[in-house]
């Protein structure tokens, strides 16, 4: 039995986003967990779709004692604060310090961490602790699908493994899957690894793993490891809203000897490669959206799916933006829903009016971000929520949504949700808690990239990606690059950097 130190530190940085992230932050549930330390990990934790209890169930099966340290996450923003990043580093690693003697360490990282001070966050924690535990203490970490993977991260870590399906619905099976790599390293002692990065950034919504080419590229990583070829192979498609050196999509591969590792990152990555021409889907204009979105609804009994992709909260986007829902009600779209507007504001004002009350005021648009401006009308309360409920959908598996008071109102024939906390459209039971049958609706306009696909695309007759205004673009060549490395091109075949 072995004696293993665990915990977690999670942030998706958009470097383009306009509001940062605060210790505050990491400290607040939402749709995940707040800041949780030592014993309370192991109950908090419990049936959640996260890496943590993925591993903590495996390691637990493989007889091995576990250390629970602490574990945060803040939803996707601008960069992480310095104070914020020192704070929950410093206590991270006092904490491993106080375990006395370890056999291993895993760590739930996210991979795509921007900090005020350094590019790369999470290889910066991974070196910090690799210099007080030495070289040879195992370190396995988990990683999004979304990882910006760096030489650091690779170099500290005795093992990466990333995510396989956007949506994340394997996030605990990834944790299952680190622990079981664990174990192999603890029995046979390190492996050889072999890194290989792309060229050319993917936009979030052609990563959706339930589409070709990304599903096909996935099934192919998986038979790596199934045909023997790899004792772990994985392929993270980069978090594009990143300004840094290493964003990207990239392959990390461990194999018994060299030769081996690197024989399979350079088959791998080349198909990675050779997909390159594939990752392109329509973009829709919000007006042509709805237009064809009311023309659909009237010969079918499925909603109609808008996805709201610059605006995603889980990619760095406030969830504020009102230019989607300016144009379902100016277009008049009967028996649309709006989800999820991130107001708090409104939610209080909307709490105390009560519910049937109506008022006048400019909605959403509060953030600062460049060109947005608030919908103004007069709206009525229609229901009201304490934003306390249990997710249904696969994504958010088992874990209790905090996301403080929330409001439906309506306006025409749109009705909007309105939150006090920053969650992605991604569960139905998010609609459901104020009442709204999301099946019942004409219209679903989600404020979303895919994880919404999870638990929505099997009610849907139809799903349009939508370019409305938003922090996220989905053409990478509306972001202000700076740090990128020369040679990447922004969009798939498209100009280099």
């Amino acid at each position: 039995m072995a004696r293993i130190a665990i915990g977690g530190f999670q942030h998706e940085t958009n470097t383009f986003a306009p509001v940062r992230a605060s210790f505050e932050d990491f400290e607040m549930a939402d749709g995940w967990p707040g800041l949780t330390r030592g014993e309370a990990i192991f109950e908090t934790f419990k049936g959640i779709n996260l890496p943590l209890p993925g591993f903590i169930d495996a390691a637990k099966a493989a007889g091995h004692e576990l250390r629970p340290l602490l574990w945060c996450s803040a939803s996707p923003s601008a960069h992480v604060e310095r104070g914020a990043f020192e704070r929950i580093t410093g206590e991270l690693i006092d904490l491993i310090k106080k375990q006395g003697k370890l056999d291993g360490l895993y760590l739930d990282l996210h991979g795509a961490m921007v900090t005020e001070h350094f590019e790369d966050g999470e290889g910066e924690i991974l070196e910090r602790i690799r210099a007080i535990v030495g070289p040879a203490l195992p370190i396995v970490v988990s990683l999004d699908l979304h990882a910006n993977l760096t030489e650091r991260m690779v170099r500290h870590a005795s093992a990466l493994v990333v995510c396989r399906t956007y949506p994340h619905v394997d996030l605990a099976e990834t944790g299952g899957r680190a622990a079981d790599l664990m174990t192999r390293l603890l029995r046979h002692g390190p492996l050889a690894k072999a890194m290989r990065r792309a060229d050319y950034l993917v936009p979030l919504p052609w990563q959706c793993t339930l589409i070709n080419p990304a599903a096909a590229l996935y099934r192919v990583v998986e038979e790596a490891e199934g045909q023997g070829r790899a004792a772990s192979a994985s392929f993270a498609f980069g978090f594009p809203p990143a300004d840094i050196a290493e964003c990207g999509p990239a392959v990390v591969v461990y194999a018994e000897d060299a030769a081996r590792a690197n024989a399979e990152a350079d088959r791998l990555i080349g198909m990675v490669n050779a997909a390159e021409a594939e990752f392109a889907g329509k973009i829709w204009q919000k007006d042509e959206a709805v237009r064809y979105a009311m023309n659909k609804s009237a010969s079918t009994n499925r909603p109609i799916i808008l996805a709201d992709t610059q605006d995603n909260p889980g990619a760095g986007g406030n969830s504020d933006s009102v230019d989607l829902l300016e144009a379902l009600v100016s277009l008049k779209a009967a028996g649309a829903v709006f989800a999820n507007l991130y107001d708090p504001e409104t939610a209080k004002i909307a709490h105390e009016a009560g519910l049937h009350a109506s008022f006048e005021r400019g909605i959403g648009a509060w953030c600062g971000s460049s060109g947005l401006e608030k919908f103004r009308g007069r709206f009525e309360v229609l229901a009201l929520g304490d934003g306390n409920f249990k997710a249904t959908g696969p994504f958010y598996r088992g874990n209790q949504m905090q996301l403080g008071p929330m409001a439906l109102l309506g306006i025409g024939g749109t009705k909007i949700v309105v939150t006090s906390r920053k969650q992605q459209a991604a569960d139905q039971a998010m609609l459901r808690h104020l009442g709204v049958e999301p099946r019942d609706a004409k219209i679903l306009a989600l404020k979303s990239s895919v994880h919404f696909r999870a638990d929505f695309q099997p009610i849907a007759e139809e799903i349009l990606i939508v370019a409305a205004a938003g922090d996220n673009p989905v053409d990478n060549r509306a972001l202000p690059y700076r740090h990128l490395r020369k040679g990447m091109r922004l969009m798939p075949l498209g100009e280099a950097f």
